[in-house]
């Protein structure tokens, strides 16, 4: 049965895709037959055995870039290689990210400007070099990562908050100056999705609290999720899959939440 979504033969970059959520996005569309550029950290020779395994088993095209989500400079190369390599460029989604916990007179001013960064600025970067390409060819989906804590602030986070604070505003303006070309811009607000940057958390956040990782897991990271579980991989795949195809295509600047109802109250 054919797929609902109609993106075969689309090209995608996920940005922070070689593990986590951002691996799980990008696996789902290339199962839709979208080719895809990796982008993210890790060991080489992991990176390319995964690139491999991903290409051969969804029948795509799949590279990978590794530009440093701080440099301008490699993100706009990012998306001119994907041009060059597939003549095209469907769907951006920004996904990289990295987190820091710290009392805001202790937080390091080294891990403000990384956080800035790579959760924010990376974003803009990409939105910048990928616009062009996409109003040629009057359509595109831009589809940013986001978080609860766009929506709410949790303490010891104020690097990661303000961040994803400022990715709602460009979601928001971006949407505003595409509408009318066929280009859309949303973000998606998970709640805690059991991903390794939640995982590294727990210590820091433990200590934070003057708790142990355990009472922070229960009382502080499920206790936000009215539901008392993990947001799924799944979940956040398949409202990518809605709004990267047309069946999103009147929905523009909005901020989704996948949170168990964490921002409800």
């Amino acid at each position: 049965m054919a797929s609902p979504y109609n993106l075969n033969g689309q090209t995608a970059i996920v940005t922070g895709s070689t593990s986590g959520i951002g691996q799980a996005l990008a696996h789902t569309l290339a199962a839709e037959g979208v080719n895809i550029v990796l982008n993210g950290l890790g060991d080489p020779a992991k990176i390319e055995s995964d690139r491999a395994d991903l290409e051969r088993q969804a029948g795509v095209k799949v590279i990978y870039h590794g530009a440093n989500m701080t440099n301008p400079a490699e993100i706009a190369d990012m998306v001119a290689v994907a041009q060059r390599q597939f003549g095209r460029l469907d769907v951006l989604v920004n996904n990289a990210g990295v987190q820091h916990v710290s009392p805001i007179e202790e937080f390091p001013i080294e891990k403000w400007d990384q956080i800035i960064a790579i959760n924010l600025s990376s974003a803009f970067h990409t939105i910048r070099a990928a616009v062009p390409i996409m109003k040629a060819q009057k359509r595109g989906r831009i589809i940013n990562l986001d978080s609860a804590h766009g929506l709410v602030a949790s303490p010891f986070k104020a690097a990661y908050v303000a961040a994803k604070h400022g990715v709602l505003g460009l979601t928001k303006t971006v949407a505003l100056e595409v509408a009318e070309i066929g280009i859309t811009c949303n973000a998606i607000c998970p709640g805690y999705v059991r991903t390794p940057l939640v995982e590294a958390q727990l210590a820091d956040t433990a200590k934070a609290r003057h708790m142990t990782p355990e009472q922070v897991l229960r009382d502080v990271i499920l206790d936000a999720q009215p539901t008392k579980r993990f947001v799924e991989f799944g979940e956040i795949a398949g409202l990518m899959l809605y709004l990267a195809s047309d069946m999103g295509a009147s929905a523009n600047g909005a901020a989704f939440s996948l949170d168990g109802g964490w921002t409800a109250a």
